[in-house]
């Protein structure tokens, strides 16, 4: 009896099926694995916040009141060598309601990337708070992508219990950023970065495509158990609006 020899088509056919098989089981693998990530961000983004926040000295409470919306940036990375570039990724939650009178929303996932010059060596990774002063501000942070300085005017935050002593071209900006740096720099500036809306962690948090405006202003989604983290931060530390 001849042995079975296997036809070269039947062998490609296996190869194929088996190649489609592992496609299809990474295909289910990579969004459970970004989500994964995105809830981590997000729970990093609370823990960032609240350790920020539980400091009187860093953010006035006044200035904090006035804020319309919180946009939180964990460990901003930088790496430079004459010319530095910065990337970082993190979620903006906002006061509901028409004037930004009402509770805090669910959170929308963003992405900053800069771009700075200078004699800079080493590497650096910053926490970053930037607090929406008012609605111009807001309204260009729900917009895909803005450029910060030139789309919207943005600032150091004054420091210190209260902002009495601030500069009332600091108090006029559209944004406030503070900062607490790990390495080896200090003071950031964050104007001329790019921040957009991240659709793509935005689907994999609310597992529907929605965009920044549908979840802050629209309501389009509830807030996941790691987003209802940011919120708790914001609702114990400022839960009305004192700017009207």
């Amino acid at each position: 009896m001849k042995p079975y020899k296997v036809r070269s088509h039947s062998r490609a056919a296996v190869v194929l099926t088996m190649a489609t098989f592992t496609i299809w089981i990474l295909t289910l693998a990579f969004p459970a694995n970004a989500q994964k990530k995105e809830k981590e961000r997000l729970q990093n983004c609370a823990k960032v916040l609240k350790e920020i926040l539980d400091i009187p000295d860093d953010v006035p409470k006044d200035v904090m009141d006035k804020a319309e919306c919180v946009l939180v940036l964990p460990s901003v990375r930088k790496s430079s060598f004459l010319l530095g570039g910065s990337y970082g990724r993190g979620a903006m939650s906002c006061r509901t309601g028409a004037n930004f009178d009402g509770p805090w929303s669910a959170p929308a996932m963003y992405r900053l990337v800069g771009l700075s010059v200078g004699f800079q060596f080493g590497g650096e990774a910053t926490d970053f708070v930037i607090l929406v002063m008012n609605k111009k501000g807001a309204d260009a942070m729900l917009k895909n992508k803005i450029k910060l300085g030139s789309d919207a005017s943005i600032a150091a935050g004054p420091k210190g219990r209260t902002a009495e002593a601030s500069t009332s071209g600091t108090m006029e900006a559209e944004m406030l950023s503070y900062s607490r740096s790990r390495g080896i720099f200090a003071g950031v500036s964050l104007s001329g970065s790019n921040l957009q809306s991240d659709s793509s962690d935005n689907e994999s948090i609310y597992n529907k495509k929605v965009n920044a405006t549908q979840i802050i202003r629209e309501g389009a989604v509830q807030p996941t158990p790691e987003g209802k983290q940011i919120i708790d931060v914001l609702a114990q530390h400022s839960p009305k609006n004192l700017s009207k």
